[in-house]
């Protein structure tokens, strides 16, 4: 939109509007001229604006960059129609004006003084979100054949999830009967070493008899040399087997 002083673009303020959530919308002033000029921006719904700069100097030959932000809102207006408007007041100043030099004064309408206005409506725009949009299938593939595919895709990794359980169960039980086996080697060993001492025990003893029954045989006044000797060893011998039992 152009003015005598500023170019003002764009037209109208387009606010993409979502609820509970700031949206902005961004404006340009453009000077054209040799001359220094100030603006001013006014809304007729302040607190629901932010404008910054809302004040300023445009150079000659140069623009000037305004930004609005609009608060968020909780519900959406009816129809999402918006009555707010902005008001850009201009006025040519002295050259080598600076921000600070802008002042309430400076828009005063006084005769002689030409204070250019323009309007500008807020407009809203809704912000549709995009829904997901479904992969194409690839070409000489349809739909159905996708879905199939992602079928056996999960049936596999059943199939996958079942066999691992069951390597695992088996391996469980191959170690239980692994820990039986060896126990039950253990605990034979263990009878057997025993049966065996006991064995030659019974038969140091039985040979112990049969030395003693002979040789009171031969012998009716006392044992010979020999024969204590013998029994001497076999009865360390029982004993030694007793203790290792």
């Amino acid at each position: 939109m152009a003015s005598g002083l500023l170019e003002i673009q764009p037209s109208e303020l387009a606010f993409p509007f979502e609820v509970k959530k700031q949206s902005t919308c961004s404006m340009q002033f453009t000077n054209k001229s040799d001359q220094f000029v100030a603006f001013k921006v006014k809304t007729t719904n302040p607190k629901q604006y932010c404008v910054r700069p809302n004040i300023g100097v445009v150079q000659p030959r140069s623009t000037c960059d305004v930004t609005v932000t609009m608060q968020a809102q909780k519900e959406a207006p009816p129809d999402m129609h918006c009555r707010d408007k902005f008001l850009i007041q201009t006025v040519v100043t002295k050259d080598g004006s600076t921000t600070k030099d802008v002042t309430a004064e400076l828009f005063s309408k006084e005769p002689g003084k030409v204070v250019e206005e323009c309007k500008l409506r807020v407009v809203y725009i809704p912000v549709n979100h995009p829904s997901p949009v479904p992969e194409e299938p690839e070409e000489g593939t349809s739909p159905r054949f996708s879905n199939v595919e992602n079928g056996n895709r999960s049936s596999v990794q059943i199939i996958k999830l079942t066999e691992e359980r069951t390597y695992a169960l088996q391996q469980n039980e191959k170690l239980r009967q692994e820990l039986v086996q060896t126990i039950i080697v253990k605990l034979t060993s263990s009878l057997t070493c025993s049966w065996f001492f006991w064995q030659l025990i019974i038969s140091c003893i039985n040979k112990t008899q049969e030395l003693l029954k002979k040789e009171r045989n031969r012998r009716s006044g006392g044992f010979s040399l020999k024969f204590l000797l013998i029994v001497g060893l076999l009865g360390a011998l029982a004993g030694y087997i007793m203790k290792r039992t």
